[in-house]
């Protein structure tokens, strides 16, 4: 077992503006010159940066990143790690596990991959997530009740996601549930290992903790009606989750020991599997094929495996597993099959990379075609054969290859190929398709007031039910307010809000209006200031990338296990960042779209015509003004603006 270290050897930065050879001039637009002035002035244009734009929950990623890096300051008397928990969790309540498990898009959009590589953003999420369950923080509680009740059903990221923020609305919630514990495939799906139970646990609980009342062990349309639900209740959330997985489309898949990737983790986290066979396939490539393959590799087989000991009757439901009764545990033989090529499958590079070291094989290019059975009709090996696998028009195409087939032996074969939608009492919500039909408000068509999130919709990450739920809650809100449902942006953030921070100052906000253009004289706005953030995601050519040194990001410590090490660890792999590591990756943050106070629009101007605002009269987007009577128009700040917020608008 080793550790490896946070960060790697560093490369030569390889930004440049200009490369060898261009010659293209710079749009007309831009080239509007006489002499030594043009006819443009400086504005400052808020736009959303493309971790907010790429984060599926909504998260003020570029504000808390802010906060920790000590630009935004906190309240007197708040630690500004609080202060950063507390803007994260606006919209999203659990950024312990999801700095965990959330393969992070908001890293792949991140601007700073053009200079060297991304901003941490999920370490710093992590780090603020175990900070808030340390200190025990909790979440403040409504000042006044609606008086209106809400029912969700579901208790995974998406109903939790609804719950936190229907609560704070002030409308009163029950939560339901069929298991006897919250957290849906967090709890369920995904191995302790990767979430601990603690953490899980502190998390939800936070949530509950603001009153929303908990009903478990109970199923909607069976337990309990739906129509009776919508009769006790003014609306209803429906996160029913896809807790169903999808068997192999290939001859021979109802062997006994052929299963489905949910039922093999279910059975799992609920304790009752505690071996599998010697050998192992699992058919997938995305990260629940990835958790399937490393929860049996930790696993193992026995020595002497009776018929009640053999994993089916565990996953089936039948038996647990008696821990008394267990022979020698040794190791299992896993492999996992994708149709896609290794460096085109689904799951994390950095989940691949854990798998691979274990010791689990991963072969990509093959499709399952049979599964071979014995006399007894249980499954003794799958039957792949290489293919080729693409999208086209949005569906996939897998065409095998003839004559390559092969046989891989398998003792228990697990289907990781996707999730599927439990309608049973619930038929009617059915759109045909395995999910029900909503708008762009998630709600259900035809049915005011029932709205729906999370994989029910469809299945895709934890963070973008957490969104589904977020986004419902405010339907929710404003259907019992009796308002229209307003058309979403096109950006769904929770986006830069100057008049917020006006208000956090105590400074006047009665000349706030957006888009605000054209003036210089109010000391109340941020002069020819537009928030184009609802719409508008900044790309990484319309910052000054030259500006950001070569910085190497600091990484987590990840305990790597070899294939022996790994056989019966269930301890956690992931390190969070230590404070000063945090507070040095939120640094590297480049603020796209959003002056992070670096001077050099104050600096460069010939005219001295850009000026800091007065510290009194400041806040964060409000740091520079411009003195239009000295500027001659020559773009240099906007030229050496390193976040993009500096533009060129037309003017006298």
């Amino acid at each position: 077992m080793s550790t490896t270290p946070g960060n790697v050897t560093a490369q030569p930065l390889t930004f440049r503006r200009y490369k060898d050879g261009d010659s293209k001039p710079l749009p007309w637009q831009e080239e509007i010159f006489d002499a030594d002035h043009s006819h443009k002035c400086p504005t400052y244009i808020q736009s959303t940066p493309p971790c907010q734009g790429s984060c599926p929950s909504g998260e003020d990623i570029r504000g808390y990143l802010n906060i920790v890096r000590g630009v935004e300051k906190p309240p007197a008397g708040m630690p500004w790690q609080e202060y950063a928990w507390r803007r994260l969790t606006e919209a999203n309540p659990l950024p312990s596990v999801m700095g965990r498990v959330c393969p992070a898009p908001c890293e792949s959009g991140c601007n700073r991959n053009q200079v060297e590589d991304y901003v941490g953003i999920n370490s710093v999420e992590h780090f603020l997530g175990e900070y808030a369950i340390e200190k025990k923080l909790a979440f403040p509680k409504p000042a006044t009740q609606t008086g209106k009740k809400v029912a969700v059903i579901g208790g995974g990221p998406a109903g939790l996601s609804a719950a936190y923020q229907l609560v704070k609305k002030g409308h009163a919630v029950t939560l339901f549930d069929e298991r006897p514990e919250l957290g849906g495939m967090m709890r369920y799906g995904i191995p302790g290992f990767r979430t601990p139970r603690e953490v899980l646990d502190a998390e939800i609980q936070r949530i509950i903790d603001l009153g929303v009342e908990v009903r478990t062990a109970c199923r909607i349309g069976t337990d309990i009606t739906l129509d009776q639900i919508k009769a006790d209740h003014d609306a209803v959330f429906l996160g029913l989750g896809a807790q169903s997985g999808r068997p192999l489309p290939v001859e021979g898949s109802d062997a006994p020991n052929v299963v489905t990737a949910t039922a093999f983790l279910k059975a799992f986290n609920d304790g009752r599997m505690l071996h599998v066979g010697k050998r192992v396939v699992v058919v997938g490539g995305g990260d629940t094929s990835i958790d399937v393959a490393t929860v049996a590799r930790r696993l193992g087989h026995i020595d002497q495996v009776h018929e009640s000991d053999r994993p089916e009757n565990a996953i089936a439901g039948y038996a647990a597993h008696d821990v008394a009764s267990l022979s020698a545990r040794r190791g299992a033989e896993v492999t996992l099959t994708s149709i896609f090529a290794i460096e085109k499958m689904q799951a994390s590079k950095s989940e691949v990379e854990h798998a691979l070291g274990e010791g689990i094989a991963i072969r990509g290019g093959l499709a399952p075609v049979a599964v071979i059975r014995d006399a007894g009709g249980r499954a003794t090996a799958l039957r792949v054969a290489q293919c080729e696998a693409r999208m086209i028009g949005g569906r996939l195409d897998v065409k095998v290859v003839p004559g390559t087939e092969e046989d891989i032996e398998a003792d228990l074969i697990v289907s990781a190929i996707g999730q599927a939608v439990d309608f049973t009492g619930l038929e009617s919500l059915n759109n045909g398709k395995g999910a029900i039909a909503s708008d762009k408000n998630y709600q259900v068509q035809g049915q005011p007031g029932m709205f729906v999130g999370g994989d029910v919709v469809r299945p895709h990450l934890l963070t973008t039910a957490i969104g589904h739920g977020a986004i419902a809650a405010d339907g929710i809100d404003r259907h019992l307010r009796s308002e229209a449902l307003d058309k979403r942006p096109k950006i769904d953030v929770h986006s830069f809000d100057l008049t917020r921070k006006l208000i956090e100052k105590g400074l006047p906000v009665t000349q706030i209006e957006e888009p605000l253009r054209g003036t210089d004289r109010s000391t109340g706005a941020v002069h020819n200031y537009d928030n184009r953030s609802d719409r508008y995601v900044i790309p990484h050519d319309e910052l000054f990338l030259g500006h950001f040194s070569y910085t190497p990001r600091n990484r987590r410590n990840i305990v790597q296990l070899t294939a022996e090490e790994a056989l019966n660890n269930f301890e956690e792999r992931l390190i969070p960042l230590l404070e000063a590591q945090a507070q040095a990756e939120a640094k590297r943050c480049m603020s796209c779209g959003q002056c992070f106070e670096c001077d050099n629009c104050v600096v460069y101007c010939p005219q001295t015509a850009v000026f800091k605002v007065p510290k009194s009269k400041s806040t964060i987007g409000r740091y520079v003004d411009t003195d239009y009577a000295k500027c001659i128009g020559c773009h240099i700040c906007k030229d050496v603006c390193p976040t993009g917020y500096i533009q060129m608008g037309l003017g006298e």
